[in-house]
């Protein structure tokens, strides 16, 4: 199972939201290239990276210390983060992002989902963000009344290359990752299906890979790792344990 250690940027800073606060913000004193560079270090291959300036935005606002990131060190990047444009997308693919994640614009506009993983094969990435099993977009702010699996569904057969299912209850408080619905989402997608929010503990990665279920691709980790609940050399352990 892939760990993707998690870079959220704002304003150049390494931060965490909680549940998608920008007004319950956490900074770190590290700067995202540091951070990077230490992961690396550690024996890290993957990285989750979110431009949360991009996300209110709708721009690539922290392109050139992504890029930055990835001409440095040798690490596969998925990033979103108000990803809303084809041009965005090309922008990130461009610099040498493995993935792109589309969130809001693709569950507001599924031709706009369905064009990208055209044109862009193998390369877009899909989050879905739930609260109580329905969609959340726009930086959570805005619940919308369609069930996550309805949606997964309709858009299943469009190519998306990974998805990445969020349970917004638990991101950011570190009270265990919602295994059980990662899991009912993971048996319906055609694509694998990468587990996030609420990571707490070594324990929390030991029990997803030990669900053994093959179209469960990773797990992200963030604010854990941050706050110290998870030690870079514990997890480091795990990568190809």
């Amino acid at each position: 199972m892939k760990i993707f250690p998690a870079i959220d940027i704002k304003d150049k800073k390494c931060v965490r939201l909680i549940k998608g606060h920008f007004d319950r913000k956490t900074e770190y004193k590290i700067t995202p290239i540091e951070q990077a560079g230490e992961l690396q270090n550690y024996g890290f291959k993957n990285l989750h990276i979110v431009d949360l300036d991009g996300a209110l935005t709708g721009k690539t606002i922290n392109l050139d210390i992504i890029q930055e990131i990835i001409s440095k060190h040798d690490l596969k990047i998925e990033v979103g983060g108000g990803v809303r444009t084809l041009d965005s997308i090309k922008k990130y693919v461009e610099i040498g992002a493995e993935k792109v994640i589309l969130g809001s614009a693709a569950i507001k506009d599924k031709e706009f989902l369905k064009e990208a993983c055209a044109k862009f094969r193998d390369k877009v990435a899909l989050g879905l963000d739930s609260k109580n099993g329905n969609l959340s977009i726009s930086g959570w702010q805005e619940n919308l009344n369609i069930k996550t699996t309805d949606f997964l569904k309709e858009v299943n057969n469009f190519g998306v290359s990974r998805l990445i299912y969020t349970d917004i209850n638990r991101d950011g408080t570190k009270a265990s990752p919602n295994l059980d619905e990662t899991v009912k989402v993971a048996m319906m997608s055609k694509c694998p299906v990468i587990i996030s929010g609420g990571v707490s503990s070594i324990e929390d990665i030991k029990k997803a890979k030990g669900l053994n279920n093959k179209n469960i691709e990773g797990i992200i980790v963030g604010k854990a790792i941050y706050d110290g609940d998870i030690k870079l050399d514990d997890l480091a352990k795990e990568i190809d344990a």
